[in-house]
């Protein structure tokens, strides 16, 4: 028996990574415009650090959620239900 060789889907990879990397900086740009708005804080380079550290984790969260996801399909679900 011969194994299927996997063929790596490049496309969907690039696609992954511009999300991810968009949501990082989309993550920690909103983060210091919150900050600077309700603190007044001047915007330090610890304090960029730490909200990168931060942004990462929920961007690769947030990119695993909506990549593995089908939310058209729960909705049709909900929504049929309801019928």
């Amino acid at each position: 028996m011969t194994k299927k060789k996997k063929e790596i889907n490049w496309k969907k990879i690039e696609v992954i990574i511009e999300f991810l990397l968009f949501g990082i900086l989309i993550g920690i740009t909103e983060d210091l415009i919150a900050i600077r708005i309700t603190t007044g804080a001047s915007i330090t380079s610890e304090m960029v650090v730490i909200i990168i550290l931060i942004a990462i984790p929920f961007a690769i969260i947030g990119e695993v959620i909506a990549d593995n996801i089908d939310f058209v399909k729960i909705l049709k679900k909900l929504f049929d239900k309801t019928k």
